[in-house]
């Protein structure tokens, strides 16, 4: 298996992949998320390849077997805020027929090496309270809560 920057032939195994997140967070959160949602389409995909700030990272083996989305983030000169470059993972997903196979730690791995040598001090990441598996997953990797958002229904 190879993991490296993604590109456009890539595009079609993202998107099954970006079917698969969609399904997980509807079946979590029906109240927020659509039907067969996909947060990205070929178009907006194929922009986001040309974004050097917004490395995609491939876990390939004849096809995309998983992928990591990340977005360079940086907090300067904020009157309440550290100086701070950080790496915030948008979006890691592993096809549900390859999990298991620790494909989700070698993307996570290689991520890490990537932010350690673009000098970042942190790797952050949002994920959606009742997807356990990945809160698991992230937990196994040493993140803790930095922020919990909280909401009231009304």
């Amino acid at each position: 298996m190879e993991i490296r920057l993604a590109n456009t032939s890539d595009i079609p195994g993202i998107l099954n992949l970006l079917g698969q997140v969609g399904h997980v967070h509807r079946n979590i959160r029906p109240d927020l998320f659509r039907e067969h949602p996909l947060k990205y389409d070929h178009a907006a995909l194929e922009e986001l390849l040309k974004d050097t700030q917004r490395p995609i990272f491939v876990a390939v083996e004849e096809t995309v077997l998983g992928y990591c989305f990340c977005i360079h983030k940086e907090t300067k000169d904020n009157p309440v805020l550290q100086d701070e470059k950080s790496l915030y993972i948008d979006d890691l997903c592993v096809d549900e027929t390859c999990r298991g196979k620790h494909i989700g730690q070698q993307l996570y791995d290689h991520v890490c090496k990537y932010a350690r040598g673009e000098g970042f001090r942190t790797i952050t990441l949002n994920v959606w309270c009742g997807n356990d598996s990945a809160m698991a997953f992230y937990q196994k990797q040493g993140m803790k809560p930095r922020n919990i958002t909280m909401e009231s229904v009304l």
